[in-house]
């Protein structure tokens, strides 16, 4: 089942990302709290995630921004699509984007963004059949 996430999703978040790029899970401070808060309360900032069996097994952010071109069109940018390790290779990401897509139309966005640090032949196919294309724009990171 996809869906939003629920302040109660948190935990199973940050142990899902685990399989994305981090390497342990934060402390459970008042910073991380006040994060968390900020997410599942702006309505701009959409924390998918996909349900098995009461399990939390793929997600991706969808944040709509606001934009004075395009007739002043909003566009969505997309971050943090895992699956769990376990899970992969059965269409729970896709969802993902799929759900992410239907909130950009919704929201009436003229495109889409996805940045993957992936170099994986397999990842970028996934991608581009999930709509995506790597030839229209070209993207540049600074890391700070």
């Amino acid at each position: 089942m996809v869906r939003e996430a629920r302040t109660e999703d948190l935990d199973a978040i940050l142990e899902l990302y685990l399989d994305l790029h981090e390497d342990s899970i934060p402390e459970h401070d008042q910073h991380l709290q006040d994060t968390w808060d900020q997410i599942v309360n702006d309505p701009d900032h959409h924390l998918i995630v996909n349900e098995v069996d009461g399990r939390i097994v793929s997600s991706c952010v969808c944040v709509i921004i606001p934009n004075l071109t395009r007739s002043v069109r909003p566009y969505a940018f997309v971050e943090n699509v895992v699956t769990h390790k376990d899970f992969r290779k059965r269409g729970f990401a896709r969802e993902c984007l799929d759900f992410a897509r239907d909130i950009a139309r919704r929201e009436n966005c003229y495109k889409m963004m996805l940045l993957t640090g992936s170099k994986e032949s397999s990842t970028l196919r996934f991608y581009e059949g999930a709509g995506y294309n790597s030839s229209d724009k070209t993207a540049f990171i600074q890391w700070l």
